[in-house]
């Protein structure tokens, strides 16, 4: 079936317009988005430093993902999904504000930052508000401390739980978490930096049902921003790698920290698989989009036993495929193909539109993102980027710049450095620079490096950051 966008203009006078009004409405999935009492549900599960190489669908072999695999065989898998950036709190940036890097507010981990997001920012959850969404999130912000103009509930969500700061999800035994249901807005957990008797994700997880279950009778939006399998302080575990059980990979012959990520990364598989659980049994599954994904590439300090990038270069902090290509899965009954492979090019800036109109809503135009929903939907997508760019490093010893122009890969690792050219059609591993053969695409790629960064004065590049976090344990514990 063609699907239709925009339904024809006709008279409210025309018996006969109504009438074809009404059945154009019941035959286009996307116009049904836009009834009242039809809009979807949507739940955006977020993984932490997950791997394009980490699922079984993906190609693990090795870890167990039971779940995200039967995710992906019940929807669609997208081979080319870029995140926001290749750390967290630039990748949730671009993600929430439908603007790439180089013009999202927060564009690295460092500088810290109270507040990230300005009260004149406009968020996926404030679009999703306004078009009658009840919001909820739990996991890891990152874009602002709680009562400031960038908290998450300042910043369309109607409930949060979890980490607000990015430095205190290092945490995995925290003596509190952030919680706006509570009168003090946190939850307090005394004693559990020692006692270890509460494990953080698995009280997120608990209250991202809690949170569906409430919210059933009307559309929501649940943003799932589990800090799984990020690494942990060094005060919790040796290994940074903070995990009640490595349950079921005990009794293997691997490392200790092999079997505590894989711990880790099935344990967040366990907990997809309650969420869609819990969406079947309340009888929502047919009403609900769900999409899974990972803020960013894997720490390769900890995941080489595991392939964790697959067939990809580079991991989290690096703009080679590894850092920024994640895995994308999106499950939606009766509208997203089921068992399909998509080579579609989607980002995280284009989530924003792309849900506005599955809300039936109209995304900001000061965006970068572009709807991707025919993409979801299996059609053919006829608007495309016309390039894709991220950077990192701004106030680091080095600055890092990266863009895709079609088939192209363009990247530069230091303002003085010359640009790395790569093709991914025939080179996902980006192994061979072509950089020399091709000057005319260096030029064209040099020329989108210097049109896609907008200076901004909270990044300034070239100044090393000397600062620290505006959150430490010592402050709070």
């Amino acid at each position: 079936m063609e699907l239709v966008f925009n339904n024809p203009k006709i008279s409210s006078s025309s018996t006969l317009g109504l009438v074809v009004s009404a059945v154009l409405t019941l035959l286009n999935p996307v116009c049904s988005i836009g009834q009242p009492d039809l809009k979807p549900n949507i739940i955006l599960i977020m993984a932490d430093d997950i791997g394009y190489g980490d699922l079984g669908c993906y190609g693990q072999e090795k870890i167990q993902t039971p779940h995200i695999d039967a995710l992906a065989q019940q929807g669609t898998r997208f081979t080319q999904a870029y995140a926001g950036g290749c750390v967290c709190t630039a990748s949730r940036s671009v993600l929430m504000t439908g603007l790439h890097n180089g013009h999202t507010p927060a564009r690295d981990n460092v500088p810290h930052y109270v507040s990230y997001l300005d009260n004149d920012d406009i968020t996926l959850a404030e679009t999703l508000s306004d078009a009658g969404y009840r919001c909820g999130g739990v996991g890891k912000w990152s874009l602002g401390a709680p009562g400031s103009s960038g908290s998450a509930t300042n910043q369309g969500f109607d409930m949060w739980f979890g980490y607000m700061d990015q430095d205190h999800a290092h945490y995995y035994y925290p003596e509190y978490l952030d919680d706006s249901n509570a009168k003090s807005s946190r939850l307090e957990l005394p004693g559990n930096s020692r006692t270890k008797e509460h494990y953080s994700h698995d009280l997120m997880a608990q209250r991202a049902l809690d949170f569906i279950r409430e919210s059933q009778d009307r559309p929501f939006f649940l943003y799932a921003a589990f800090t799984l399998a990020h690494f942990s302080s060094p005060a919790e575990d040796p290994d940074r790698l903070a995990v009640p059980s490595t349950d079921p990979y005990t009794d293997t012959s691997w490392s200790e920290p092999a079997k505590k990520y894989a711990a880790m990364v099935t344990r967040l598989d366990r907990d997809v698989g309650r969420i869609t659980e819990l969406v079947d049994e309340l009888g929502i599954t047919e009403n609900t989009l769900i999409i899974f994904t990972s803020d960013n590439g894997p720490w390769e300090g900890l995941t080489k036993a595991f392939n964790s990038s697959g067939p990809l270069r580079g991991g989290k902090r690096t703009l080679y495929e590894g850092g920024i290509r994640v895995p994308f899965i999106a499950s939606w009954p009766g509208k997203v193909r089921q068992g399909r492979v998509s080579d579609e090019t989607i980002a995280f800036w284009d989530l924003l539109p792309t849900l506005a109109e599955i809300a039936g809503t109209k995304a900001s135009d000061r965006i970068d993102g572009i709807s991707v929903l025919p993409a979801l939907l299996g059609e053919k997508q006829l608007s495309h980027h016309e390039y894709l760019y991220w950077d990192y490093g701004h106030n680091r010893t080095t600055y890092h710049q990266a863009v895709r122009l079609n088939e192209w890969k363009g990247i530069r690792k230091g303002r003085d450095q010359e640009i790395e050219l790569y093709d991914l059609d025939t080179d996902l591993g980006e192994a061979q620079n072509l950089a020399g053969e091709y000057p005319n695409v260096v030029s064209q790629v040099a020329a989108i490096m210097e049109e896609a960064a907008v200076p901004s004065e909270r990044y300034p590049v070239g100044e090393r950051y000397q600062g620290k976090p505006v959150w430490r344990a010592s402050d709070h514990w």
